[in-house]
């Protein structure tokens, strides 16, 4: 596989300190970069960077699997080790699950456990682990059509 080059991401927050408590202090994340209007985050070797706006648009879900998925959203692939140490944590963690840990697509083309949970401002984070990290782009015939693994 082809070394990934880090990602840029910038998203709105309501309240800088919140998003500095949450980002580092919950998710364990370092700070870079910052000002009065923005923060950077070392988010597992990616930038993502926190500007303040005073009302973030988080709205609209799509089904996949049977649950609730938010449309706007960020997140991050770990090993399955590191998602299920970070899903023990984070269960016991001050923050509110969107889908709570779980396991989607069980014994299916592209296996994965996921979590979904908002930061501070309503931002959806995904946090998600392959059980065969092969299949990360791997199509699934069900039902007579193809589907990508999300």
């Amino acid at each position: 596989m082809t070394p990934i080059q880090p990602f840029h991401l910038a998203f709105p927050v309501q309240n800088l300190e919140e998003a500095r408590s949450f980002y580092s202090g919950v998710l364990g994340c370092t700070t870079g970069r910052e000002s009065n209007e923005w923060i950077d985050f070392n988010f597992y070797g990616h930038q993502i960077v926190a500007h303040l706006a005073p009302s973030p648009d988080t709205t609209g879900v799509n089904r996949v699997d049977g649950q609730d998925v938010p449309v706007r959203h960020f997140g991050v692939i770990l090993e399955w080790g590191d998602w299920e140490n970070l899903a023990r944590k984070l269960q016991n963690a001050p923050c509110r699950f969107l889908v709570k840990p779980c396991v989607r697509f069980q014994g299916k083309t592209g296996e994965q456990a996921t979590m979904f949970l908002t930061d501070p401002s309503g931002n959806a984070i995904e946090f998600k682990a392959f059980r065969h990290p092969e299949e990360l782009f791997a199509r699934d015939r069900t039902e007579g059509s193809f589907r990508f693994s999300t």
